[in-house]
């Protein structure tokens, strides 16, 4: 599913226009992004969490040369499904 097709269904489900719906979206993506890079968690009850996980440097391999390379330490986001979410699933 993408952005437009969440969009509609989130309008059908409210009331509200596709556009306002995207605006929602939108708010609620920029808002988690900003969050992330604060350093912040997320948590919404029984969906799941998201948070900034560490990575830490390491040795990788060049697929084509086959060399050793250094891949620097880095941060990213990590997502924790939450229990309705993975009931859901079943």
């Amino acid at each position: 599913m993408r952005k437009p097709d969440l969009a509609a269904a989130i309008a059908e489900q409210t009331g509200l226009t596709k556009e306002k719906a995207s605006e929602v979206i939108t708010a609620f993506t920029d808002q988690v992004s900003a969050a992330t890079a604060r350093g912040d968690d997320v948590t919404l009850i029984g969906f799941g969490t998201f948070n900034v996980r560490q990575r830490d440097a390491r040795t990788g391999r060049n697929p084509q040369t086959g060399a050793s390379i250094q891949i620097p330490a880095s941060k990213t986001v990590g997502f924790k499904a939450g229990k309705a979410l993975k009931d859901a699933l079943k």
